[in-house]
């Protein structure tokens, strides 16, 4: 059988590595990207002699971007400069800090100076989430387009592992009990912009990984990782199209036939991929009438994650301070309540600085820093007005810097600033109620009941990105990519190698 044309709309991280995949099977590949750039979440920020990530920060599992450049022949290290941070980060409680580290006696260490008699803990904690990453990792690189898929032996291992009912904050329980030492395990889950009161018991692979594996840094910032991927995708042929924003998708009926652009060309696909937030592409993208589950007054139904408020500052001195910080709300309970459930404005809120200048010159001037500041908010469900609540959040983040995050007189050093709320998410960058993590990771929206790799309700469509399996974050969104190229190569008889089986090596990396 021929090989297809496929269009891509989005030139995200998820879009860009399936479209690059793509090309390098024999795929004539179309990228339609509305912005000047490419990255969407993953993009980069310049002011002035600034520059920061927009989005996401740092690289867990870097095995797995290894193996989405060796798809198409290529290794990560002719593209990218990936090292490793030790200490990890460090989180800031009211009243102590802990520098969390893979470095195993060094974390035990670390747990006992502030918790006596706890550290023990680290080992078991260890053992057990091994076993439960070893089950689940291969569940993550299937797709799970038909409900049988929950009866495959692979899933079947894996589900004694899942710790249903159970949240994450209960299952670290099993390993720790102080609360806050826990916490400092289970923070992880505002990766996926939930509580760890709410995020299913299984996500505590995520801190596994991390003690395990280790993070990384992209030098230049991550968002080099998506111009990187543009660079591989025109290497192999694709064609990349910026400044280029798609109206609609061409339907007959259920059947998507290509893709209408803004200035109301139509392009002609054999598929669709849709890499843009699944949320404002299931609103925008699809005419009234088409969609059932996903049609627009039951998309608001679903359950979505939290937003950020988020700060960009230039400044004309380097803080020596950890290159990540996660300061705690002194009430981390109450402030993730008012999140997600009150959806109000908390007065005592937690916030992730990078302050990535301290391993990486080439982010400012000489002496000078690009602090980057996320603070956990509601989506807009919450209904809050940013235009009057910014200013003074604003100065209220500042505050906590200054008080507790060692950065003295902050405010005299600031010299480039942007900020990016819930609204801007919404109404600039196409964030379907700026939910910056997109569909909430509950039981109900996750495996076969998430929106399908290839997507049901229409025919020729396809998804990547964080609305789709896995889910969101970097990782799991690159394997989004892998799966999706894989359904459509199998489709049209293309041959590719299925994905690395889980090992042991995978875990002996670092």
């Amino acid at each position: 059988m021929a090989k297809a044309h496929i269009g891509m709309i989005g030139a995200g991280p998820g879009g860009l590595a399936a479209a690059m995949i793509l090309a390098h099977r024999g795929f004539e590949v179309s990228v339609f990207e509305r912005e000047a750039f490419v990255g969407g979440r993953n993009s980069e920020l310049k002011l002035g002699p600034y520059s920061f990530d927009v989005g996401p920060t740092f690289l867990m599992m870097k095995f797995l971007l290894d193996q989405i450049f060796a798809e198409t022949g290529r290794q990560t290290e002719d593209y990218l400069d990936c090292p490793r941070l030790e200490p990890m980060y460090e989180l800031a409680f009211d009243t102590f800090s802990i520098r969390a580290t893979t470095d195993r006696e060094r974390m035990e260490a670390e747990i006992e100076r502030v918790f006596p008699g706890h550290g023990g803990g680290l080992d078991y904690f260890h053992k057990v989430e091994h076993e439960r990453f070893k089950r689940m990792y291969p569940c993550l690189q299937k797709d799970y387009g038909h409900l049988r898929a929950l009866l495959a032996p692979v899933f079947l291992r894996a589900l004694p592992h899942l710790s249903l009912g159970k949240s994450i904050f209960r299952v670290l329980g099993r390993y720790f009990e102080p609360e806050r030492l826990r916490l400092a395990f289970t923070f992880q889950s505002k990766y996926l912009g939930m509580s760890p009161w709410d995020c299913p018991g299984a996500f505590a692979l995520i801190p596994y990984i991390e003690h395990k594996l280790g993070i990384y840094h992209v030098m230049g910032g991550l968002h080099r990782m998506s111009a990187a991927f543009g660079r591989v995708l025109q290497e192999e042929g694709g064609t990349l199209r910026l400044e280029t924003p798609v109206r609609r998708l061409i339907l007959d009926g259920r059947k998507v036939g290509g893709v209408e652009l803004a200035d109301g060309s139509r392009v002609m696909t054999d598929a669709v991929v849709i890499n843009a937030d699944f949320g404002h592409a299931m609103t925008t993208l699809v005419p009234d009438g088409v969609l059932r589950r996903y049609r627009a007054d039951r998309l608001r139904q679903h359950e979505f994650s939290c937003s950020t408020y988020m700060l960009y500052l230039g400044l004309d001195t380097l803080y020596p301070l950890a290159h990540h910080k996660i300061m705690f709300a002194k009430d981390y309970a109450r402030n993730l309540r008012e999140i997600s459930r009150e959806k109000v404005l908390s007065q005592d809120f937690s916030l992730y600085v990078r302050n990535a200048s301290v391993t990486d010159s080439s982010l400012a001037p000489a002496g000078h820093s690009a602090v980057y500041v996320l603070v956990p908010v509601p989506n807009n469900l919450g209904n809050l007005d940013w235009e009057r609540e910014s200013p003074a959040f604003r100065e209220r983040v500042l505050d906590v810097m200054e008080e507790r995050g060692g950065m003295n007189d902050l405010r005299a050093h600031i010299r480039e600033e942007f900020v990016i709320t819930p609204n801007d998410w919404q109404e600039k960058r196409g964030v379907y109620l700026g939910a910056t993590f997109n569909l909430a990771h509950t039981l109900g929206q996750m495996l076969y009941f998430r929106p399908h790799n290839e997507f049901e309700e229409l025919r020729n469509c396809y998804l990547v990105g964080g609305g789709t399996h896995p889910g969101s974050g970097i990782p799991t969104i690159l394997e989004s990519s892998r799966i999706t190229s894989n359904l459509i190569s199998r489709r049209w008889d293309v041959p590719f190698e299925p994905p690395p089986p889980f090992s042991e090596e995978l875990l002996e990396l670092v």
